[in-house]
């Protein structure tokens, strides 16, 4: 007869708490995926090579002629 008391009352409390740590455990899972790709995100993006730097740089250049130019046009 105390077996199946005890039984009874683990039962009841042990299926709600073993679903609380396991959401608890799968939302501490989520986070720390979200952590890791956003840093490896933000370090890809930041390493940048040198040849990628050199031709935004030729980019920017050809911008600064191109508006230059521009202005010479429209003031002459």
């Amino acid at each position: 007869m105390e077996k199946e008391r005890f039984d009874d009352g683990d039962g009841r409390r042990l299926a709600p708490m073993l679903f609380w740590i396991g959401l608890g455990l799968g939302i501490a899972a989520l986070g720390a995926t979200v952590a890791y790709v956003s840093l490896r995100i933000a370090n890809a993006q930041r390493r940048e090579d040198p040849t990628t730097q050199r031709i935004q740089e030729l980019i920017d250049e050809a911008n600064s002629l191109l508006k230059a130019l521009d202005e010479q046009r429209h003031s002459a």
